[in-house]
């Protein structure tokens, strides 16, 4: 395969997570900016949010981040299941991103349900824990969000 990913050229040895990053800005054919950020919960290879988990938290975040950011387009998680990708139209300063996650996450930890857990509206809709979605927010935000300005 020739084409670059950038995921894939990007050295996961040398982050430390809670972190976000922005990993990508493409511009469209009529000059719109797209931002991709790497909002990272876990340390590459050192642990991992479960199923359950990382599924909640995309139901959630969905959502939350759409009202603390404008632009919004996706927020999906990644396969390693360490954290997400935010995908927005403009370029957001990493400690607007930050601010946004923070206060999304405090949202988590006061959640009572699931957004849209049901057949209708989700694929595996029996896969879900708001507990360990929760457990995942709260470790973020007990051990800080740092801004990660990728040199290397």
């Amino acid at each position: 395969m020739d084409v670059k990913v950038e995921s894939f050229e990007f050295n996961h040895t040398k982050v430390k997570a809670p972190y976000v990053r922005l990993a990508a800005v493409e511009e469209g054919p009529k000059g719109d900016l797209v931002a991709k950020y790497d909002l990272r919960f876990i340390t590459p290879n050192k642990g991992a949010i479960s199923t359950g988990g990382i599924h909640t938290l995309e139901h959630l975040l969905a959502g939350l981040l759409r009202e603390e950011l404008d632009g919004v387009i996706d927020v999906s998680p990644m396969g390693c299941r360490t954290g997400f990708y935010l995908i927005k139209f403009g370029r957001t300063p990493l400690s607007e991103i930050k601010k946004a996650l923070e206060n999304a996450l405090e949202k988590v930890l006061k959640a009572e349900e699931v957004p849209a857990a049901n057949e209708v509206q989700c694929g595996n809709f029996k896969d879900h824990s708001l507990v360990d979605a929760k457990n995942a927010a709260k470790m973020v935000l007990e051990e800080g969000i740092s801004l990660f300005e990728f040199t290397d």
